[in-house]
């Protein structure tokens, strides 16, 4: 690169503003230089807050300047595939957020053209960054479970528990691609393919108990269109079995569990972000977590999702700037499998039967 930092650009000020921006600041060879949202006095706001030059209600317009080398984009999931295209006709670098696409045509076209330009493209699956969960990767790869046998995850979260709290939006709206099984379940899924390899088979189930919610600024309560519970049985090429829960709507929650079980060995991930493990004949479990060292950084959310992005932000950038891709990432091709495995969910849902997930080559 002939600039000393890299040109960041954002579309979109909710989690852009709250984990992205931040994390960015905490990259000393880039620089947001640009903020863009639908509405002027977001953007505005936000870009007085951190110090951001230019703003911009059109991200057609701000993907075209000279000085922008990468372009984030962080908007509700059906925004995704007409940002990202215009971000790579414009031939810049691409963050997107998850769930990549709204369904699986869209993520193979979003795929496709990132490789057609040439540019370093990434979901932001951050959960791939934090170190205990890449210290859980490197025990699997090195045979610490032996042949896993089955995979347990378990998320649960109050998040739209009370229908008069969170208010009715995007989030409610199917077209808009709202639900849980996008917004955590893809993690997860994301996960379970970088530990333990792809997913050829799933039937699940998605739920809406809260079915009205109310409307900003009213009292008036509106329906809930998308899952906000979300349950799918899955099988590893390896045939190796999985099970998945994710709930929105728990009261009282555990936050998330992982418990992996092998020939060989277990490993579990508890709600406390804590690593443990046993061998085969082993009594105790053994403790692998790894201290994030971003945790004591100022200016960045002490939860897993904004520290993890930081890491996931000093690839990024270290890989636009020598121009190689990032191993440990979830690129567009990741996000296209990802988006295979939401879709036969679905289908399983609507179907009523297991569906097997095609294996697309990259």
């Amino acid at each position: 690169m002939k600039r000393d930092k890299i040109g960041v650009g954002m579309i979109g000020a909710g989690f852009g503003k709250s984990a992205q921006i931040p994390g960015f600041k905490q990259c000393p060879d880039a620089e947001v230089i640009a903020i863009c949202s639908s509405r002027l006095e977001k953007a505005e706001a936000t870009a007085r807050e951190f110090g951001i030059p230019r703003v911009f209600t059109d991200y057609r317009e701000m993907v075209q300047l000279a000085d922008l080398d990468l372009v984030s984009v962080v908007t509700p999931p059906y925004l995704h595939y007409p940002m990202v295209m215009a971000a790579l006709e414009a031939k810049k670098h691409v963050l997107c957020e998850k769930p990549m696409a709204m369904n699986i045509e869209e993520a193979a076209e979003m795929y496709s053209k990132a490789e057609e330009r040439r540019v370093i493209h990434c979901v932001d699956h951050e959960l791939r960054f934090n170190p205990t969960r890449i210290r859980m990767k490197e025990l699997i790869d090195n045979g610490y479970l032996g042949r896993l046998r089955h995979v347990t995850v378990m998320v649960s979260s109050p998040f739209n528990a009370d229908p008069r709290g969170r208010p009715w939006g995007w989030w409610s709206q199917k077209d808009k691609g709202g639900g849980v099984l996008g917004a955590t379940g893809s993690h997860y899924i994301d996960l379970l393919r970088w530990w333990f390899g792809e997913i050829r088979a799933v039937c699940g189930q998605l739920s809406t108990f809260v079915r009205e919610r109310k409307l900003a600024d009213s009292e008036e309560m509106w329906p809930v269109e998308t899952d906000d519970t979300c349950a799918f049985l899955l099988e590893f090429a390896t045939g190796a079995q999985g099970t998945v829960v994710s709930s929105s709507v728990a009261y009282h929650p555990q936050g998330s569990r992982v418990e992996a079980f092998g020939d060989e060995g277990t490993l579990i991930l508890d709600a406390q972000e804590r690593l443990w493990g046993a061998k085969r004949g082993e009594s105790q479990l053994t403790e692998f977590t790894v201290p994030d060292p971003v945790a004591s950084l100022e200016g960045v959310a002490k939860n897993v999702w904004a520290m993890s992005f930081v890491h996931l932000a000093r690839h990024l950038v270290e890989a636009i700037k020598v121009g190689t891709g990032i191993p440990q990432a979830a690129t567009f091709y990741d996000g296209m499998q990802c988006q295979q495995v939401m879709d036969a969910v679905r289908q399983s849902w609507q179907e009523q039967r297991w569906i097997e997930v095609e294996d697309i080559q990259p």
